[in-house]
C-alpha cells in the first residue's frame, strides 16, 4: 500500500433521490494498492456510491476524481483502468462463458495473451466456462464476472456486494478468490452488508448509514486490539461480589447469573488469569472482538 499516492478522491459528493435516499456530503480518499470496504445495511447508499464512482450517475454536488480525472466527465477513458463487478449480473445472450470472456476482452482491445491470464484464473478456481452463462448459478456468475474484471489486470477493481445471495460454501469460495486477487496488488473497493467478509479482505472499512459515512475502521487495528474481552461466571454470589472490587473494566454485568464481561489489557492478562483462579467459577471464555463490535461500541459512545 502506498499511502502517499491517492488514487480515488471523493469530495463532498451528494446525490439526493428524496425521502432521505441517496448519498449525502461524502468525503473519502483511497490510496494506491489499498483495499477499502464499504459496509452498511440494505438501502444505506452503497450501490449509489459505487455507480457514481463508475461514472454512471451524475452527482447533485461535489465530484469524484480518479487519477485526477473527473469520474463522470471522463468515465469512458477511466474505464480502461477499472475492473467492475456489479451486484446484479446480466450476461449477454451468448452460448458459453468462454465466448463471453473472449468477446469482452476484444471489446477492450485485449489480445489472446490477456485471455491466457484469464485462463490461469479459470483453471485455479476450477470454473467451468463451457455452459450458457445466463443460466449459471449466482456463485458461478460472480466468479465469471470477477475473472472478466481481472482479465485486463486493471489498476482499480470495484466489487459491488459480490457475495449477496450466495450459500455459505459459494461465499467462502468467492472470498478465497478475492483474497487471491488481493495479493496481486491494485486498488480495490468492495461493498458488502457483511462486516465479517470485509474484515477478511479489506485494509480499511467505512460504515455507511442513510447515505452518510458515520464511521471508519483500520481493519488490522481491529483484529489486533490492545486488550482482550472475557466472559466469566462465578459459582457463588460471594465470589462474584468480591471480584467486582478487582480493578478490571466491566463491559457487562449480569448479577442474576453471577456473570461479568471484562476488558483486560494485554499486559494485564497473566495477572487477570491468576486473579480469576482464586475464585470458584462456572466458566471463563474469551469474547470475539470484530468490526461489528468495534462499530457498535463507537456508535454507543457518540
Amino acid at each position: 500500500m502506498n499511502l502517499d499516492k491517492e488514487i480515488i478522491q471523493i469530495n463532498n459528493i451528494t446525490k439526493d433521490y428524496g425521502n432521505n435516499h441517496g448519498d449525502f456530503d461524502i468525503n473519502l480518499k483511497i490510496h494506491e494498492n489499498e483495499v477499502v470496504g464499504i459496509a452498511g445495511e440494505n438501502g444505506a447508499g452503497k450501490t449509489t456510491l459505487i455507480r457514481r464512482r463508475m461514472g454512471f450517475i451524475h452527482p447533485d454536488g461535489g465530484n469524484i476524481k480518479i487519477f485526477g480525472q473527473d469520474a463522470y466527465r471522463e468515465s469512458a477513458n477511466l474505464k480502461k483502468y477499472i475492473g467492475y463487478c456489479p451486484g446484479e449480473i446480466n450476461f449477454p445472450d451468448v452460448k458459453t462463458g468462454n465466448i463471453f470472456l473472449r468477446n469482452y476482452g476484444k471489446s477492450l482491445g485485449r489480445t489472446d495473451k490477456d485471455f491466457e491470464y484469464a485462463s490461469e484464473l479459470i483453471k485455479r478456481r476450477q470454473l467451468d466456462i463451457r455452459a450458457y452463462p445466463k443460466r449459471r448459478s449466482k456463485g458461478r456468475k460472480e466468479k465469471t464476472a470477477i475473472v472478466s474484471a481481472r482479465m485486463r489486470k486493471p489498476k482499480i477493481l470495484i466489487l459491488d456486494e459480490p457475495s449477496i445471495g450466495l450459500d455459505p460454501l459459494r461465499r467462502e469460495e468467492l472470498l478465497e478468490l478475492i483474497l487471491e486477487q488481493k495479493k496481486g496488488g491494485a486498488t480495490r473497493l468492495i461493498s458488502s452488508n457483511s462486516r465479517d467478509e470485509l474484515s477478511r479482505v479489506a485494509d480499511k472499512v467505512y460504515l455507511l448509514s442513510k447515505g452518510r459515512i458515520v464511521d471508519s475502521a483500520d481493519v488490522n487495528a481491529v483484529k489486533n486490539p490492545p486488550f482482550r474481552d472475557y466472559k466469566v461466571a462465578f459459582v457463588r454470589q460471594e465470589d462474584y461480589e468480591r471480584f467486582l472490587h478487582q480493578n478490571y473494566e466491566i463491559l457487562e454485568n449480569k448479577p442474576q447469573y453471577y456473570q461479568l464481561v471484562l476488558r483486560v489489557r494485554k499486559e494485564d492478562r497473566k495477572n487477570f488469569l491468576t486473579d480469576v483462579a482464586l475464585f470458584k467459577i462456572r466458566f471463563l471464555s474469551r469474547m470475539n472482538y470484530d468490526l461489528s463490535t468495534y462499530f457498535r461500541e463507537r456508535r454507543k459512545g457518540k
